[in-house]
């Protein structure tokens, strides 16, 4: 790993232990303005955190015990016209290609992944069907 990616992930690492994590949208709830839309993993924000939204920087919480950061993604939504990261802790690889796919659903948003420290996701079969 580069220096610079190993400064960002120090930063990341420090941001979320510094930091409350808040569990907005439990797994399985309805998104409170489109209730067709359920979050298939934990979905909520670090408290004591900013985010360009106003709102504390977005989280999604993984199975796996340790809740230390695993990925990032980069959000645009078009319907909203802004732009966030969204930390992804304790996420396995299958964890990590859903919630990507979740953010990559429909013409108005896309996500870009980057992985925590070089790791390597699968390929989610239930996805490239």
């Amino acid at each position: 790993m580069n220096a610079t990616a190993a400064r960002f992930w120090t930063a990341i690492d420090q941001l979320v232990r510094d930091s409350t994590i808040k569990i907005d949208r439990p797994q399985g709830s309805h998104h409170p303005r489109f209730p067709d839309l359920i979050y298939p993993h934990a979905y909520g924000h670090l408290e004591q955190t900013r985010a360009m939204d106003g709102g504390g920087i977005d989280i999604w919480l993984g199975s796996l015990p340790e809740k230390t950061p695993t990925a990032i993604l980069a959000t645009v939504d078009l319907f909203k016209r802004d732009s966030e990261i969204k930390i992804l802790l304790g996420c396995t690889a299958a964890e990590i290609q859903t919630i990507l796919a979740f953010h990559n659903t429909g013409s108005q948003s896309a996500a870009l992944l980057q992985r925590v420290r070089g790791t390597k996701c699968k390929p989610n079969p239930r996805r490239d069907r």
